[in-house]
């Protein structure tokens, strides 16, 4: 939001400087974001021309003699047709930047003749586009003075930071009215507008809507000006509208958008000769057209009875365009979506979903957002209509955001304008056309507005010292909040405070301790430390967040980079990996090739680690630690560590090394080193491992031999890693050796909760462990992990460890068979161990194998 110095002092009475403006702003909440001080505008003097010669060498060029008012003349080669003996204007000399053409001047040879400087014209100054001919000042202009100083071109622009809850201060009387409560000066009373009306305004307005459509437009008003004359705007108005950076246009846009900065109330003028009738406000709808014309009554109940589909209007239902419906052999129909031509010179299609004005033609205008170049308003307007309506924040959010507009109206529509000030609006408007372009203000037309209940809130004044721990008056409670428009009544501990029509964000006690606490200052909170409480804090963080942290750190720790990828991905992605649900579609994506919510980490990374080996850094580790979206629910949406390995990068370090592998080149990253990182994860999040299991095998984006999913029991499933299918790779465009995996926070169960936080006495065992091998010859088809298990299980409490050391295969072991070696570490707690104790062991772990994988004791 932005306005002038001068332009607030319209509404506020106040001495403060620039400075003292800035800092109270800021100060209760409207936090400005710059200042332009107008400093450019500084170096330019008024001067006088003393003498104009005709070039030596050029016939439309003129050598001036200047003066800036100290008698001492400056020679400028100029080429402005009206430079002429005795013109007073704008003199800029050597060493001035020139922001109208972005120049710095120079002391210069124009065919062969010095120049000092220049005379400027209006657009080299920014005043106009006019650019015929240097300015030309009355004769009482002061020479030697600051022209910005007599031009007003020095009066600064102020540009706050508004938040979203604050629509009251998108206009300069809002922010006006929060200064002077804040004790910066006296807000000025705002004259009624007085003026004459003559008849009635022979347009009507209907608000056509369902019964749960009224909401759409809960008030319009609308008020026909005959015989206006419509040119340029006055100075006054044209300089403040491009100060903020609008172009001016011709007087009556030009009151609309002054109006919307001034009193935060878009409006909008149609020329009344180009409306057709009576105006509707509707849903944009598409229409049934007949090559024998619009279609009647009767010929759609014949068209429903035929077969046709029913003129249904609904968000799901689309209509084709080119579908062409013939009924009892007859006429031809066609739907036809209604479309707009809008002042910014694009057509759009409309949808049901946008709210319209139009007339007995069609649309006129998409409402709360832009009108329609057909009925605007030009040098040719005599009679004109001027609309100020309420809508629907939310609709005009909605349907800005669908068509890709933004203009000042939305801004502030969407916010909330006030309802109260529709009509009050309306006249001001009036009052400016009539003041600038004349002509005679007819009868307003308002329907729909059923006028504004204030909400009433109880405030227990007590409240802002407990919410925000100053102990302010509540004498000088009522007062910030009765300057700031609010009714108060009541003299007890609770007041009745009754919310201005300006306020919509204002719903409860706590947003009247902000209000209070804003205007009295938030500097006065003074900084307290936290109270101790005089033993050791309990958990704070929760489950998923500890374990997020120690994922991270863990993965870190086996030198992998922490990536930050979209949680959006292209629409071919997601389907690769397990998504691409339509619930998962974003309605407005940021672009085209981010349209679905990611259902796994995996493409983003994969994609990031090829941008990186496209820039030459081939060999990376990449994790991340985040968020993945299996539905449009609250449980769809899954806690996930993932990470790949591209190239060398394994955890024994990257690149090329005499010692890595042949002729110096570094093993790549496979499948074990994937497996290694999941593994690594879960044993950081606490999962205990003895009770992880592990299948050959994953999803479909893994190749299908050299991958493996996690799981806990024969249901839950921990994660799954392994190296990444050819296809996969080819459809993301990636390539190189690549790995990865992917585990699921949320599913590792929560710890059991412990009577005490003290760890167990550390028991350590005596006696010394002894290691036993073994060799199983299995048939190929039986995982190594189902021998582990076996042998591991034949005495739970003596078998500490089981390790698979060598697997070999063979033509001596016979066909699909293999050998699996495994090491037993066994481990004594009680007493040394007999050799009548190591046999027992050997053969139950011998039987469980053999029962459990239908293998054999190799000899």
């Amino acid at each position: 939001m932005k306005f002038t110095l001068s332009w607030l002092k319209d509404h506020l009475e106040t001495d403060a400087t620039l400075e003292q403006i800035c800092e109270k702003l800021t100060a209760i909440g409207l936090e400005v974001e710059d200042v332009d001080d107008r400093a450019v505008f500084k170096p330019f003097t008024i001067a006088k021309i003393v003498t104009a010669e005709k070039h030596p060498e050029a016939d439309r060029l003129k050598v001036l003699s200047v003066d800036k008012g100290d008698g001492k003349l400056i020679q400028i080669v100029c080429g402005a047709p009206n430079a002429r003996t005795g013109l007073i204007g704008a003199l800029a000399e050597p060493g001035t930047y020139v922001p109208g053409i972005d120049v710095t001047l120079g002391v210069g040879k124009i065919r062969g003749v010095e120049s000092h400087g220049m005379m400027c014209s209006e657009k080299e100054l920014m005043v106009s586009e006019d650019h015929n001919g240097i300015i030309d000042l009355p004769a009482d202009a002061p020479l030697g003075t600051s022209y910005a100083a007599y031009a007003g071109l020095d009066d600064p622009v102020i540009e706050i930071n508004l938040t979203p809850n604050r629509p009251d201060c998108t206009g300069v009387y809002g922010i006006a009215r929060d200064l002077a409560a804040a004790g910066l000066g006296t807000l000025k009373a705002a004259k009624a507008p007085a003026f004459k009306v003559e008849g009635k305004t022979p347009v009507e307005v209907k608000l056509d809507f369902a019964a749960d459509d009224t909401h759409l437009c809960p008030g319009f008003a609308l008020r026909l000006v005959r015989g206006v004359k419509n040119g340029p705007s006055p100075a006054w108005m044209q300089k403040r509208l491009k100060a903020i950076g609008l172009r001016p246009i011709n007087a009556l846009v030009d009151i609309t958008n002054y109006m919307t900065f001034d009193q935060a109330r878009p409006l909008h003028v149609f020329d009344a000769a180009k409306v057709a009738g009576n105006l509707v406000v509707r849903r944009a709808k598409p229409k049934l057209e007949w090559d024998t014309g619009p279609i009647s009554d009767d010929q759609y109940a014949e068209f429903t009875a035929a077969g046709g589909p029913p003129f249904r209007l609904t968000s799901e239902w689309r209509i084709d365009p080119a579908l062409n419906i013939k009924i009892a052999d007859a006429e031809i129909g066609r739907w036809e979506e209604e479309v707009i031509l809008a002042l910014d010179g694009r057509e759009y299609p409309l949808t049901q979903n946008n709210v319209v004005i139009a007339d007995d033609k069609g649309v006129e205008s998409i409402a709360g957002i832009m009108g329609g170049e057909h009925s605007g308003c030009d040098e040719n307007t005599v009679d004109v209509l001027i609309e100020s309506a309420l809508w629907d924040p939310l609709n005009i959010a909605k349907s800005g955001r669908e068509h890709g507009i933004i203009t000042d109206a939305r801004y502030r529509f969407e916010r909330g304008v006030d309802p109260d000030y529709m009509v009050a609006g309306l006249e001001r408007a009036t009052e400016l056309v009539l003041e600038l372009c004349g002509g005679v203000a007819a009868e307003a037309n308002v329907v729909g507005y059923a006028g504004y209940r204030a909400k009433v809130v109880d405030f227990p004044v007590s409240e802002v010292k407990r919410l925000t721990g100053i102990d302010v008056p509540a004498s000088e409670s009522r007062e910030i909040l009765v300057k700031l428009g609010f009714g108060v009544e009541g003299s007890g501990d609770v007041l009745q405070v009754s919310v201005p029509s300006w306020r919509p964000d204002v719903d409860g006690k706590a947003d009247l301790v902000e209000e209070v606490l804003r205007i009295h200052g938030v500097d006065q909170v003074k900084a307290q430390p936290l109270d101790s409480h005089g033993a050791v804090n309990g958990k704070i963080l929760t489950t998923l967040q500890i374990r997020t942290r120690a994922a991270k750190r863990a993965l870190a720790s086996r030198g992998m980079g922490e990536a930050v990828t979209w949680s959006f991905i292209p629409s071919e992605h997601a389907a690769l990996f397990g998504g691409g649900s339509a619930a998962l579609k974003l309605s407005n994506p940021i672009a085209a090739d981010m349209s679905d919510m990611r259902p796994s980490l995996l493409p983003g990374l994969l994609s990031a680690a090829q941008r990186n080996a496209a820039r030459g850094y081939g060999d990376v580790a990449l994790f991340e630690v985040s968020g993945t979206y299996e539905s449009d629910r609250p449980e769809g949406q899954r806690r996930v560590a993932g990470g790949v390995r591209r190239g060398t990068a394994t955890l024994a370090g990257s690149g090329r090394m005499w010692s890595n592998g042949k002729s110096g080149g570094g093993k790549p990253a496979d499948v074990f080193d994937a497996k290694a990182d999941a593994l690594a994860v879960l044993e950081a999040c606490g999962m205990p491992m003895g009770n992880v299991q592990i299948e050959k095998g994953g999803p479909d984006w893994y190749h299908p031999g050299r991958s493996g999913t996690i799981k806990m029991g024969p249901k839950v499933i921990l994660g799954t890693f392994g190296e990444f299918h050819p296809k996969a790779l080819d459809a993301l465009d990636v390539g190189g050796a690549l790995c990865g995996f992917e585990v699921y926070i949320d599913a590792i169960p929560e710890p059991k909760k412990k009577a005490t936080k003290t760890k167990p006495v550390l028991e350590l065992s005596p006696f010394q462990a002894v290691r036993r091998d073994f060799a199983f010859v299995v048939d190929k088809s039986v995982e190594a992990g189902a021998i582990i298990r076996a042998a591991a299980s034949a005495d739970r409490k003596l078998i500490g460890a089981v390790n698979v050391f060598d697997i070999f295969e063979g033509a001596s072991l016979g066909a699909d068979k293999k050998s699996v070696a495994i090491e037993v570490t066994i481990q004594p707690a009680e007493r040394t161990l007999t050799d009548e104790d190591f046999d027992g062991l050997t053969k139950r772990i011998i039987a469980n194998v053999e029962k459990t994988t239908g293998g054999t004791l190799r000899a």
